[in-house]
């Protein structure tokens, strides 16, 4: 869903929508399963920079919610997590604050989003809010055995054969050190 700088100047635009999977791209962060329902209102704020600039921001307010799978961060089954969130949020146009070389911003700058051309996606929204949603690990359980480092077997389900002390041959010179202390 596109909303265009000129028609939010007429009247803000309320939305209400529900996206199929694969309409947000969320890169392989995260997958989602099922609808993601999303509504809210999108306006345009009139900034005034001095008697003959305005800038025209769109403030998106709303709020979404779905399902998701995501990696376990042991064992890389997929787990279902269902995500809702609010957001209210203010875009500017990309060219209006472009100023060539490094400069610093404000707080308040870091609060703002930008918008190319004259129109914002609601769907580059969402991808943005989803992500920044997702909880920074995710486990299957609370006691995931993982991978085996050595064969790759999910510990969950089979137990491998692998040796479990196999130690780097790396650390060699120090268990031999360690054998001459103790005598």
């Amino acid at each position: 869903m596109e909303f265009k700088v000129s028609d939010l100047e007429q009247e803000p635009i309320d939305f209400d929508v529900a996206l199929e999977p694969g309409r947000v791209e969320l890169g392989e962060e995260a997958e989602q399963v099922g609808l993601l329902a999303a509504a809210g209102r999108a306006e345009v704020l009139h900034e005034h920079r001095g008697p003959k600039e305005i800038v025209s921001d769109i403030r998106l307010k709303g709020q979404f919610k779905g399902n998701f799978e995501v990696k376990c961060a042991r064992c890389v089954e997929p787990v279902g997590l269902p995500l809702e969130a609010e957001y209210d949020l203010i875009f500017r146009p990309a060219e209006v604050d472009a100023v060539s070389g490094e400069r610093s911003i404000t707080a308040s700058e870091t609060e703002i989003g930008y918008y190319e051309g004259d129109s914002l996606l609601l769907e580059d929204v969402l991808r943005e809010q989803v992500l920044l949603s997702l909880p920074v690990r995710t486990l299957c359980k609370p006691d995931c055995k993982g991978l085996c480092p050595h064969c790759g077997e999910n510990r969950n389900q089979t137990e491998c054969d692998c040796a479990e002390k196999a130690t780097d041959p790396r650390w060699g010179a120090l268990g031999d050190f360690r054998g001459r202390i103790k005598q």
